[in-house]
């Protein structure tokens, strides 16, 4: 975790794949964690933490599926727990997607695995779950070497806990800190504002954050106002270095923040733009109606903002947000959909192009086309799946000892023709592949 600012960590709890309030507790809160995710990245966490609670094997595997979707779906960090035994539930957490996986302490053969796992994947991705002090201090050498960030699961010993952890970071001279996150059950904002203020921890987890999304960024400028680092949603500039328009207002172009869409054109005054500073979700002033209005109070489809830029003038801005359902009004995705003229032109995007053909693939193992290839290769299984892969590896290396680069780019499209075969085959998507790339 970063040292620049204490985090707000909320924790989600799976059993038998879905989201229940604490530890071995039988209280459903969603059916589908992803949701509830979702919610906490969408309203300000800074992390989120997964606990698997699965006793059988088979549910252990139902449950590294809910992760796996949690990880695709959020842009923020994911730290898994729970159900690990071995180096290679440490490696199922971290190929599902999480950016860390946490040792349980409580288990003496979890400590001494902390070094295995801690050399094969980084220390910084390795975390541990500790409930009290002699847990620490059994793990003294392997905390200081191997560890990046400690959970601790019994509020009880924070006092003690995180004394032990001020000392440990001061003699530690591996330059990777150790940090102290707690794990509250029923505490409020008020008293986890007091936690991060008066204890040397990273972030906190549990109570009210767990509870309640939608006050994150307000108990984000409570803990500021009380001088506790914590990363709010600021912008680098005041409404009074904005050029406004004759209405004192200034137009605000809206972007689908990964495919760069253009989504919508509205305008900000002075309340709405710190409104959306302050929330983080879209918010305008509606010149028809003469009031400030929230995208989505009355739909649902709300705009999350992932970023805000002006322009060259500063009398535009440019939102790149997440959008939920849609930004027209008429329910369309966009509300720029009436083609005036058009002229013929190749519009071909690299990533959209793959996107078409994975699309493509997918809809024909879902709906067999008789005569197809894709469909021939999906009867014929994995193994001629992982073959056809094989020999157009193949082709490329002969391709490239020749001298004429047109058979390179042939046989690099047949082999990413088959890669897409396997993806589909196996449940692996372009924008997983993707986010794995940008994490390196």
């Amino acid at each position: 975790m970063n040292n620049d600012y204490k985090k707000i960590v909320p924790s989600i709890f799976i059993q038998d794949g879905r989201a229940v309030k604490w530890f071995g507790g039988k209280t459903v809160l969603k059916e589908e964690p992803l949701e509830l995710a979702k919610d906490f990245a969408n309203h300000g966490a800074d992390s989120i933490m997964i606990f698997d609670l699965s006793e059988e094997d088979s549910e252990h595997e139902k449950n590294l599926g809910v992760i796996k979707n949690i990880c695709a779906s959020v842009d923020i960090p994911v730290t898994g727990a729970g159900n690990v035994k071995r180096l290679e539930d440490i490696k199922k957490l971290l190929y599902a997607g999480c950016r860390k996986a946490a040792l349980n302490f409580k288990k003496a053969d979890n400590i001494k695995l902390s070094e295995e796992v801690s050399t094969r994947f980084g220390r910084e991705h390795i975390a541990a779950c500790i409930d009290n002090p002699d847990q620490m201090e059994k793990g003294r050498n392997e905390i200081k070497n191997y560890i990046s960030t400690l959970i601790l699961v019994n509020e009880e010993n924070l006092e003690a806990s995180a004394d032990w952890v001020d000392r440990a970071c001061s003699n530690n001279a591996n330059p990777i800190s150790v940090g102290l996150l707690p794990l509250f059950h029923k505490k409020s904002f008020h008293e986890l504002a007091a936690v991060l203020r008066n204890y040397s921890v990273q972030g906190v987890s549990g109570g009210d954050i767990n509870e309640k999304p939608k006050n994150f960024m307000d108990f984000k400028r409570q803990c500021k106002g009380l001088g506790i680092p914590v990363n709010t949603f600021e912008s680098s500039m005041k409404w009074s270095d904005f050029k406004l328009n004759s209405d004192g207002m200034v137009p605000v172009i809206v972007q689908d923040y990964k495919t760069d869409e253009v989504l919508m054109l509205a305008y900000m005054n002075e309340e709405a733009y710190n409104r959306t500073v302050e929330t983080g979700r879209m918010n305008y002033w509606s010149r028809s109606r003469n009031e400030l209005w929230q995208k989505g109070d009355t739909s649902g489809d709300f705009q999350y903002v992932k970023s805000l830029t002006a322009d060259c003038d500063n009398d535009t801005i440019l939102a790149k947000v997440l959008q939920i359902g849609n930004a027209c009004h008429t329910g369309r995705r966009s509300c720029f959909f009436n083609t005036m003229l058009k002229k013929e032109y190749d519009d071909a995007n690299p990533l959209k192009a793959f996107e078409r053909e994975y699309n493509t693939i997918l809809d024909r193992k879902a709906h067999p086309k008789e005569g197809s290839y894709t469909n021939y290769l999906f009867d014929k299984g994995i193994d001629k799946i992982l073959k056809k892969v094989g020999e157009e590896c193949t082709e490329i290396i002969i391709a490239a000892k020749n001298p004429n680069p047109e058979e390179i780019k042939y046989e690099m499209a047949d082999f990413l023709y088959h890669a897409m075969v396997l993806m589909v085959e196996k449940g692996v998507t372009w924008d997983e592949i993707t986010k794995e790339i940008n994490s390196r």
